[in-house]
């Protein structure tokens, strides 16, 4: 082998310092060239390249390199997957579970119920600008570690939340540990996309879902019974730092690095040192880390094409209303089983399981319509068109406003409660059924630009999540719960033509996107 001792600089060092002594910002295609590059290095199909002689280049050995993370064993990826669910559970449980303390803590603190109902829209309001850390750090750093370092923080920040004597402590700390909550909802869909092939993905990406609405559907059943127990409201706070802990710590053992780009960088560091070889280096590590590009990503565009591309704009404005919904509904539950039918603050919240047992069977569908026509598609075609992924939307877009109509028109104390809580697994399972797979639409279409396109939608529709509880109790009261859930009803309803439109042009459309590339 060649000595290399004397060499001073690795390529890939000499190409960071002529980056950094130059003002020449990268063109569009340079940012897309470099977006691909960090993005798609590392997956299976990732083996070393034939057309490039380099040596140097540091890559997997083969299509079956145990290191990749795609060929993990079957049971490791899924253990994996289901350590992630769990963390993901705890911050969505958290962001939900203080809801039910609200009219606890409003006397206690001497302000009313409307602004109590702040510690649950602060925490989500957290989600909106989390995933611009996050997403960017998450390319830099690999997914590790942004991961544990933000679900860490999150955990810590229950604490103070605990021990609160003022408002003020209450406030900022709940929106603070929503900002570092959102680490797994930013990074989690990422780490599945690095270990599954395209139909397992799919299955994994329905499992997340469901642990993403899962835990704030929990929040308030747990919440409500601790509340009115002995121990009290500090301990709905409590019981999620040791949950966040505890899985933290599981996962932190359990949960390896998955990033391919990073992974190929910790070899070639390695390689460098056992062979006394300093050229050696990752493909990866040629591209400049370019902070005005990850700024452009995640700051910029996002912004950009929300105003230019009506895909991502009315999926995104469906999306919204429908997380918004979510969060009004542990506003408006309580209203109506708690108000109205006189249940206390525990039993008033056990018809959200009606809300989880949906969500399960939405998760069901998604399995079921990936393992039956997307897999035969892709067996066939090659590849999967993004519109498929809108026939389980136009279900759920069926299902939620079915379900509002059911649950506002059945809350009269008169009328049994069984069909109002069996309305609640009709809400669940078209909110999941439009959620995901109006996020998988997303992703599908913008493909290298899906990181954008993801921070864009999270932004939007987390700042509608904060902002709907905020009126839910006054309209509920002002309306009355038949004629609040009619006007949302009619609301979703009005929003149900948006994936039939793209089913029927989505293709046409995307075809005059300068950011969705062409089937």
């Amino acid at each position: 082998m060649e000595d290399t001792r004397t060499h001073t600089a690795s390529p890939a060092e000499e190409s960071r310092r002529s980056h950094h002594s130059s003002s020449t910002l990268p063109s569009e295609h340079d940012d897309e060239d470099i977006e691909k590059q960090r993005l798609h290095e590392g997956m299976a199909e990732g083996t070393k390249d034939q057309k490039d002689p380099d040596p140097n280049i540091v890559d997997w050995d083969g299509p079956d390199d145990p290191d990749n993370p795609q060929n993990f064993p079957r049971p490791r990826k899924w253990l994996i997957t289901i350590i992630l669910g769990l963390m993901t559970i705890s911050v969505t449980f958290a962001s939900s579970v203080f809801s039910t303390a609200s009219t606890v803590t409003a006397k206690q603190f001497h302000v009313s119920s409307e602004v109590m109902v702040l510690g649950t829209s602060l925490f989500v309001l957290g989600y909106s600008f989390g995933p611009l850390f996050f997403g960017p750090l998450s390319e830099l750093y690999g997914r590790k570690t942004p991961l544990f370092t933000g679900f860490f923080i999150f955990a810590i920040f229950q604490i103070p939340v605990a021990v609160a004597q003022n408002l003020q402590t209450i406030m900022i700390c709940r929106f603070l540990g929503g900002l570092f909550a959102s680490a797994p909802l930013a990074i989690v869909g990422g780490m599945l996309a690095d270990i599954f092939g395209p139909v397992e993905r799919g299955i994994a990406m329905a499992a997340f879902a469901g642990a993403t609405f899962v835990g704030p559907v929990a929040g308030p059943i747990v919440g409500g019974f601790i509340t009115m127990s002995y121990l009290g409201w500090r301990w709905t706070e409590y019981i999620t730092a040791i949950m966040a802990f505890f899985f933290g710590a599981v996962g932190f053992v359990v949960v390896p690095e998955t990033f391919g780009p990073t992974l190929l960088e910790r070899r070639a560091r390695r390689k460098r040192f056992e062979t006394r070889n300093w050229a050696l280096h990752a493909r990866s590590e040629e591209m400049p880390v370019d902070i005005k590009h990850i700024a452009t990503v995640y700051l910029v565009r996002p912004f950009l094409m929300l105003v230019r591309e009506p895909i991502l704009l009315l999926i995104t404005l469906y999306m919204g209303f429908i997380y918004g919904f979510l969060y009004l509904c542990f506003e408006a539950y309580p209203v109506a089983f708690q108000e109205l039918r006189g249940w206390n603050e525990g039993v008033g919240a056990l018809p959200f399981i009606a809300v989880a047992v949906g969500v399960v069977f939405g998760c069901c569908v998604i399995v079921f319509f990936t393992k039956t026509r997307f897999q035969k598609v892709l067996e066939r075609e090659g590849h999967i068109v993004p519109e498929e992924r809108l026939i389980p939307m136009m279900i759920g877009g069926v299902l939620l406003p079915a379900g509002m109509f059911w649950f506002g028109w059945t809350s009269n104390p008169g009328i049994i409660w069984v069909p109002q809580v069996i309305a609640g697994g009709f809400l669940g399972a078209g909110i999941l059924l439009i959620f995901m797979q109006g996020l998988n639409y997303i992703i599908d279409c913008y493909n290298i630009n899906a990181n954008s396109a993801i921070a864009a939608n999270c932004f939007f529709r987390s700042g509608l999540g904060a902002g709907f509880p905020m009126f839910a109790i006054p309209m509920f009261h002002n309306l009355g719960v038949p004629w609040a859930m009619t006007l949302l009803g009619c609301l979703t309803a009005i929003l149900f033509p948006v994936p039939i439109l793209f089913y029927i042009y989505g293709s046409r459309i995307r075809s005059w996107s300068k950011f969705a590339p062409t089937d």
